[in-house]
């Protein structure tokens, strides 16, 4: 029987293995993002056949990530398919890979129909491309980094609990800014960026800030997804200072320890400046990501 419970600061010491024993470099398989989004998606999770499931309920449908961990894969979508059955609703998978989905749709042919979203593609990278900005389809980057460092006086350090009142406030005033009060996708990533900034170290995040005449002008930061694969979660930067933003894409990415070969940006939301952006950094992976949903009996 599953024994659901909402997701809590003390579920990482049990959530981390399943999700590294999984090896996903998918963004929604970071505990930190699990976390901070759990109120938009009322997540729940438990542990069941040495798998991670997570739950997310709407009013309108009971959905689950794609489970994470080693084992017997197809006995956890048939109990999950049984536990759904018995609330009288399909079962809905989120997040699933390629690969995820082929197992799916080999595992129970023809009972699942399944949908890739563009939107929900996460932008992966190489993160010594990033760094160094090499090539001439990095030139427009370079240029911008250079003139940054050219025409600001500017500091890069770690971002350290000291530092965190301040992204706080620079990034209450960044949403101000931007359309807070109007625009939905800002509101919810504020949620989700503050609970993970009051829980920096217990989340194990990593980040940096850049200060422009000692006063702050852009923070990022994230977490490690998978042994090779770091997620940068959260950017934020003063638009009105030229080029700051991809300072502080290439200095963290600089910055970073050499083990991370990829670095996952996560989704554009479909957002057409927000997809230019990313795909301006030439990713080398569009990782799909697919929504499988059980089709009902006739």
């Amino acid at each position: 029987m599953l024994q659901f419970h909402p997701i809590q600061l003390e579920d990482k010491k049990w959530i981390d293995p399943l999700l590294a024993a999984s090896d996903n470099m998918g963004g929604s398989y970071s505990f930190a993002n699990n976390l901070a989004w759990q109120r938009l998606g009322n997540s729940e999770v438990c542990s069941w056949g040495g798998f991670y499931l997570n739950k997310q309920k709407t009013a309108e449908r009971i959905s689950f990530l794609f489970p994470a961990g080693k084992g017997d894969l197809a006995a956890v979508l048939r109990t999950l398919m049984d536990y759904a059955n018995l609330r009288g609703r399909p079962l809905i998978l989120f997040g699933a890979s390629a690969q995820a989905a082929a197992f799916v749709q080999q595992q129970f042919p023809g009972r699942f129909s399944v949908t890739a979203d563009r939107d929900d593609f996460d932008y992966i990278y190489r993160r010594q491309d990033l760094a160094e900005l090499k090539g001439k389809h990095y030139q427009p980057k370079r240029n911008h980094v250079n003139k940054f460092r050219k025409e600001y006086r500017y500091n890069y350090e770690p971002l350290t609990p000291d530092l965190i009142p301040v992204c706080l406030q620079f990034e209450s005033e960044w949403c101000m800014k931007h359309g807070y009060i109007e625009n939905e996708n800002i509101r919810n990533e504020r949620r989700a960026l503050t609970y993970a900034l009051h829980h920096f170290e217990e989340l194990d995040l990593t980040g940096a800030v850049i200060s422009v005449d000692g006063k702050i002008a852009a923070f990022t930061f994230g977490a490690p997804i998978s042994h090779n694969t770091f997620g940068v979660h959260y950017e934020k930067a003063d638009i009105n200072i030229d080029g700051i933003y991809s300072a502080i894409n290439q200095e963290f990415a600089s910055h970073l320890p050499e083990q991370y070969i990829y670095l996952n940006r996560e989704e554009d939301l479909g957002i057409p400046g927000l997809r230019q952006a990313k795909l301006s950094y030439h990713p080398v992976l569009l990782l799909e990501k697919t929504k499988a949903i059980k089709r009902q009996a006739i």
